[in-house]
């Protein structure tokens, strides 16, 4: 599930270097987060997202190529995830969102973990202007977190039963897996005003057919299971042969659709 600069075609995307900030690392259930880097908009600041890794991977890898992005009025946010044992890996330690086994139908969410990455983004967008747009993005089990994070927003709690505050405006979730599809059709039509929320929310899915880290299978059921519960606004891309990394046409897919979704000024 690492996100792979090898894999982006041309590696144009490596040839960009960005203006990086750090903010320095917050603790959360006993494991604590790496650097987060900052790209700051070119234009007029209009949306933050924060964008996660995939297993493996840290932060500053990400801003490069978001930086490289024809999105002038963005300012992105890069985490880095905690370092900690990985059930997919035999207990080995590595940056990771959330424990995670074997992906299958059967796959344990790690609610805790993913509790706590959802509050360390929510921390992050927290003190964005109230005039500014907030989204979530990522690859992976980075989208994994991201669609997670969408799912506290419709409910309006974590998994815990605590507040979730944050008024997001879209997510993108490119190779990844929706945690708790099981139940969240339930969960969302017990509420009139989950059920709101989660008609509210635009989201564009992603996934290779080809990916053999996490299957394509699993992009369509999240898709599926989103639609199902209500998350009226899903858009899924299937990219034919693509493995488990990014294009750049699947980046201008994503380009093009915050910038209509957003509605940002001076973007192509």
């Amino acid at each position: 599930m690492s996100y792979s600069h090898q894999n982006m075609g041309s590696g144009l995307f490596l040839l960009f270097i960005c203006p990086i900030f750090t903010v320095g690392s917050r603790s959360a259930r006993g494991y604590e987060f790496g650097r987060t880097y900052v790209v700051r908009p070119k234009g007029k600041h209009q949306a933050t997202i924060v964008w996660l890794h995939g297993l493996g991977d840290n932060g500053s890898s990400l801003s490069q190529l978001l930086e490289s992005l024809p999105l002038p009025n963005i300012k992105w946010i890069c985490p880095t995830a905690p370092s900690r044992p990985v059930s997919l890996l035999g207990g080995f330690p590595c940056t990771a969102w959330f424990d995670v086994g074997e992906i299958s139908e059967d796959l344990h969410d790690d609610i805790e973990g993913l509790d706590a990455s959802a509050a360390h983004i929510a921390n992050l967008l927290s003190t964005e202007p109230s005039d500014v747009k907030v989204g979530i993005g990522g690859f992976s089990m980075g989208a994994a977190v991201a669609l997670y994070s969408t799912t506290c927003y419709a409910l309006g709690r974590y998994g815990t039963g605590h507040p979730y505050t944050i008024n997001l405006r879209a997510t993108v979730g490119l190779s990844g897996w929706l945690p708790g599809w099981r139940s969240l059709r339930s969960k969302i039509e017990s509420s009139n005003e989950a059920a709101r929320r989660a008609a509210s929310i635009p989201i564009i899915l992603a996934h290779g057919t080809s990916d053999d880290v996490v299957p394509y299978r699993f992009g369509e059921k999240s898709a599926h299971s989103l639609a199902m519960a209500g998350f009226r606004q899903v858009v899924f891309k299937p990219y034919e042969g693509l493995g488990h990394y990014t294009v750049p046409k699947e980046m201008e897919e994503v380009v093009h659709w915050l910038a209509s979704r957003l509605g940002l000024e001076g973007s192509s």
